[in-house]
Parts: structure tokens; sequence; C-alpha cells
């Protein structure tokens, strides 16, 4: 059987490594390279935990079962992460337009600041990326986009 570089039984082994390569190295970029989750939490002074709760209450107030969920967390911790936000004075507990004896966890003013300075953060490109050719960068955008769909 012909040996082909991306098709073919034998290219599929050599596609299957080259997208390994290729996720690893994402994951290297993202988690320990440019170490987004330790320069938001060092600014915000907390934990990321903290700031991942911050990130999806940007939206809107939720329960606290709909944030745990959000987070992948459960809603006992969920609710440790609450308390202290709360303490911290960037969110508070309101009722529940909808079903008065539940409560939402809303964000404060205070609190919608520092959510926007943690997305600011995460989603700020490095200059190693900013740095890469116009068509390198679009070639990029568009991967992601259709690993997204």
């Amino acid at each position: 059987m012909e040996r082909h570089a991306d098709k073919g039984p034998a290219g599929d082994d050599d596609i299957a490594g080259k997208a390994a390569r290729a996720w690893q190295g994402l994951n290297t970029l993202l988690l320990e390279r440019y170490q987004q989750r330790k320069a938001v939490s060092e600014a915000l002074g907390m934990s990321f935990s903290r700031v991942r709760a911050l990130r999806r209450l940007a939206a809107g107030p939720v329960s606290l079962r709909e944030l745990a969920e959000r987070m992948g967390s459960d809603p006992p911790y969920t609710t440790v992460i609450v308390d202290d936000l709360v303490r911290r004075g960037l969110a508070e507990r309101i009722t529940n337009p909808t079903d008065r004896r539940s409560k939402l966890v809303h964000l404060t003013e205070d609190g919608q600041a520092k959510a926007e300075l943690a997305i600011s953060i995460i989603t700020t490109p490095p200059d190693a990326l900013l740095a890469l050719p116009r068509e390198d960068i679009e070639a990029l955008d568009r991967i992601v986009a259709k690993l997204l769909d």
C-alpha cells in the first residue's frame, strides 16, 4: 500500500499524530506558557475559581444551582465561592422575581467592574500571537471557530 503524508490508512496515523501534537501545544500555550489564570488571579486578588464565578455572573443573575452547572462544580463548593464574593462586596443574593422562595446571585457594581477586568485580561492575546503574520492569525481564527462549532 502506498504511503501518503495526509491520505489513506497510513496518512490517518500521521494526521492523528499532528492533531495530538497541536492539541498538546494548545494546552501548553493556554495553561502553562501564558498563565492568564495566574495573571487574572493576581490582578483581582482572588483564586481563579472566584474569577470564574465572576465571569459567569457577569451575564446576569443566576441561581446557585445554575452557577454551579456553569462552573462545573458542586453546589456546596459554589456556595462557599458565592459566600466569599458576598463578603468581598462583589456579589449579593437577591430574591428571584419569578419564585420569591428562591434567591439569585447578582454582581454588585464593584463585582461587575472586576468581572470586566477579568474578561479583559483573559481575552487579551499575548504579544507572540499578535506578532504572527496576518494570514496565520486568520487561519488560526478559522480553525478555532470550527473547533467551537
